[in-house]
């Protein structure tokens, strides 16, 4: 297996695993590709949006960045789902006596049960879709900053330490650290022997091997893309495991206060500030192979045997296929 240590050319292109299929995202756009029941491959190409001022301003960028590429995860494994419905069987009905009142009266409603289940429909495909995006974006968040961000703090709130003294402090902070990396650490080990994730992870390690690939300046063919590591600095896992230590080493700053709710809200507010900076952190990461940021890029890559695993090749030609719908021609490829 090789492990692209030194790239001929680096990308920006990233991605995510969907329900039998994946999303990359490129300079210019963002291309789903899912394999349906019957083994074809469908495309989907989006389209992103032009890159304002926000794009050059680092950790405010990183913040907008985070947020819209959110909602267009969520919006990709709904699309990726649609192809995997799971039907009700339905139970053979008991042979009835023709009753023609109870036919007209079934029929009198059946009609306006079809019409309230097409005005729902109509709603879902416009607006209130995207409303149940965002809500189900803004949950996803809330729950991932009161587990890893806010129970932590709580927890070192009940401790006995004398948050007065600086040594107590330093305790606290030391406390929360180590709750908030061992959370997160039983969340990726849980994560991982879930049976229903394993074609997830899958296809999440087809992902890496792509973009291995590309960036070692070899032809994209499921038999060079195999050859790679599942592994990839510029990766969610890695990203989420900066933000771990980027928010202890931002909250070691912060004063301790008697109230646990301040400390909480203090916390609660930075978070904006804490994934911008781990934002900039791993963009680094994927563009530099200097010793340091080799060192800080390992702990992630070592946490990713627990969210990829080795595709295999109908996997892989899924993977090519995102990623070539997400290529543009030179210069304009690999700009960051």
């Amino acid at each position: 297996m090789i492990i692209s240590n030194k790239p001929v050319k680096k990308t920006s292109i990233g991605g995510q695993a969907l329900i039998e299929g994946l999303l990359m995202i490129g300079p210019k756009n963002a291309a789903i590709a899912v394999r349906k029941p019957d083994g074809e491959i469908v495309v989907e190409k989006r389209p992103l949006p032009a890159k304002g001022r926000i794009s050059k301003i680092p950790v405010l960028r990183g913040i907008v960045s985070f947020g819209r590429q959110m909602v267009m995860g969520v919006k990709a494994l709904m699309f990726s789902a649609d192809f995997y419905d799971i039907e009700e069987e339905e139970k053979p009905e008991k042979e009835k006596k023709p009753n023609r009142i109870g036919e007209k009266i079934r029929n009198r409603f059946s009609g306006i049960g079809e019409k309230i289940d097409a005005f729902f429909e109509r709603l879902m495909e416009g607006r209130m879709k995207d409303v149940m995006i965002y809500v189900s974006v803004t949950l996803s968040i809330l729950f991932s900053i009161g587990l890893f961000i806010l129970l932590p703090n709580f927890l070192a709130g009940l401790m006995p330490f004398n948050r007065d003294t600086w040594a107590g402090s330093v305790f606290y902070n030391l406390f929360e650290g180590a709750v908030r990396v061992t959370l997160f650490i039983t969340y990726l080990v849980l994560a991982s022997r879930l049976k229903e994730m394993k074609r997830v992870w899958q296809y999440h390690g087809a992902e890496h091997k792509t973009i291995h690939c590309y960036e070692a300046g070899e032809e994209l063919t499921v038999e060079n893309v195999m050859k790679y590591s599942t592994k990839h600095p510029r990766c969610g896992t890695s990203f989420l495991f900066i933000v771990m230590i980027v928010s202890i080493l931002v909250f070691s700053l912060l004063p301790v206060f008697p109230s646990m709710l301040v400390n909480m809200l203090l916390r609660f507010l930075l978070v904006p500030l804490v994934a911008g900076i781990s934002y900039e952190i791993i963009k680094l990461a994927g563009r530099s192979d200097r010793k340091i940021v080799r060192v800080i890029s390992a702990p992630g890559l070592a946490f990713q045997r627990f969210t990829t695993r080795e595709p295999d090749e109908s996997q892989v030609e899924v993977a090519i296929t995102a990623f070539n719908n997400v290529l543009v021609p030179e210069p304009d490829a690999d700009r960051w």
